[in-house]
């Protein structure tokens, strides 16, 4: 970026920002960063919409003590989809270590973004947040990249200039999603949330997109198994991510009818429950994989049978905390970001159940663009998705099990 500079405020670059600026508070979003990060502001133009349905459009004459400053700022504004107006191509500089990103890398967001590259806009092929910009220059194509994923002699976006974000549209009528007009749906009929649920599923999967359920272990612990099972079977399920526990716990309650030693039909503790789960990894590793217990017949129902029959991948990604794990579960945590990037393709819609941590990590990696709905009876889970940049995620506050039972009586009409 070739900052103006206006003495004695130091270098200047004008921002613009585009859209329902004032009724979503994106406005007083980027004031309030521009001041956080070290830089003043000046509003020169500001066209203001009249009606409800009008955009608003605003300029800010940014200003900063120094260029590396300015640049920071101008990366934060782009998370609101305030971009440069004046436009010059993308600096790219050559990555000279692997794994290491030059000083002052573009940092991306989740959101639709493109690169000017010479006369030409590229589009960025897989949007994620925190990650680098790597450019082909002979295709050309960008793409993003993990900084643990860069090699040397790539090319890599530096600063601000040339790069352009595009905030998606609000979701209005029709969409699915106006009964989440806040980030949390705890006061709304659940009958129509599921409703509506359903309704942007089969809009997804007409359009040739794919389903992405991201599961905790609550699920089995909720009695929800057999709906999450009955929405594999039905088509219903594409993709499914999840940890260790909520492998373990379906394959626990297959082989025992137990989860984490509960019995799920009397609601009671088991004699030597407590062992159960422990028991069920050690079934399963001596199979061999999920795969080969189904095969054998050691695992005979459940989310993982259906999966598993129904040739849908799954992700397993685990953790310190993990018994066994369970052979399919990745423990090298950034193989299993990869595994959980290589599994988006085509991914039109997510869903987050009963996972905090998983439904973060999915969000860190899922583009801005796809609507992400999470379900939990805790509140904090969405705030803790929006607040780490997942601004699409909106929530529903429920039961899960309740929750789970009624969306597969909408999708399949089967009673679970």
């Amino acid at each position: 970026m070739t900052p103006s500079t206006s003495a004695p405020h130091g270098p200047r670059e004008i921002v613009e920002l585009a859209g329902h600026v004032l009724d979503t508070g994106l406005f007083t979003l980027v004031l309030d960063d521009v001041r956080a990060l070290g830089g003043d502001y000046e509003v020169v133009r500001f066209d203001v919409g009249k009606d409800a349905s009008d955009t608003s459009t605003v300029r800010l004459a940014v200003t900063a003590p120094d260029a590396r400053t300015l640049d920071s700022v101008v990366m934060r504004l782009h998370t609101h989809g305030a971009n440069l107006v004046e436009v010059e191509p993308a600096r790219l500089v050559r990555v000279e270590r692997d794994g290491v990103f030059p000083a002052d890398f573009y940092a991306t967001t989740n959101l639709p973004t493109a690169v000017r590259l010479g006369e030409r806009w590229v589009d960025v092929e897989n949007p994620e947040m925190d990650c680098g910009l790597v450019v082909d220059p002979d295709v050309p194509s960008v793409r993003t990249v993990p900084v643990s994923d860069v090699r040397a002699g790539t090319h890599l976006v530096c600063g601000a200039a040339g790069v352009r974000v595009t905030l998606p549209p609000l979701r209005g009528a029709g969409s699915g999603f106006t009964f989440m007009q806040s980030e949390v749906s705890s006061e709304k009929p659940q009958a129509l949330v599921v409703h509506q649920i359903a309704a942007q599923m089969r809009a997804v999967r007409e359009a040739g997109q794919k389903l992405l359920w991201v599961l905790g272990p609550a699920v089995v612990h909720t009695g929800a198994a057999p709906s999450l099972a009955a929405l594999v079977r039905g088509g219903w399920v594409d993709v499914m991510f999840g940890g260790n526990a909520i492998a373990t716990h379906d394959v626990e309650q297959s082989i025992y009818g137990t989860s984490l030693g509960v019995d799920l039909s009397a609601g009671s503790g088991v004699e030597h429950g407590h062992e159960h789960h422990l028991r069920a990894i050690n079934a399963v590793r001596a199979a061999g994989s999920l795969a080969a217990a189904v095969e054998q017949g050691v695992v005979t129902g459940g989310i993982m049978h259906a999966l598993v029959v129904g040739g849908k991948p799954f992700v397993l990604v685990g953790s310190v905390r993990d018994d066994g794990p369970l052979p399919d579960v990745h423990t090298d945590v950034l193989q299993g970001q990869r595994a959980m990037r290589a599994a988006l393709t085509d991914v039109g819609f997510c869903i987050v159940v009963a996972t905090m941590l998983h439904g973060v990590a999915t969000g860190n990696v899922l583009p801005g663009h796809i609507p992400l709905v999470c379900v939990d009876i805790n509140p904090a889970t969405v705030t803790k998705l929006a607040d780490r940049g997942s601004a699409q995620a909106r929530g529903v506050v429920t039961d899960v099990g309740l929750f789970c039972a009624a969306l597969a009586r909408e999708l399949t009409g089967a009673e679970t």
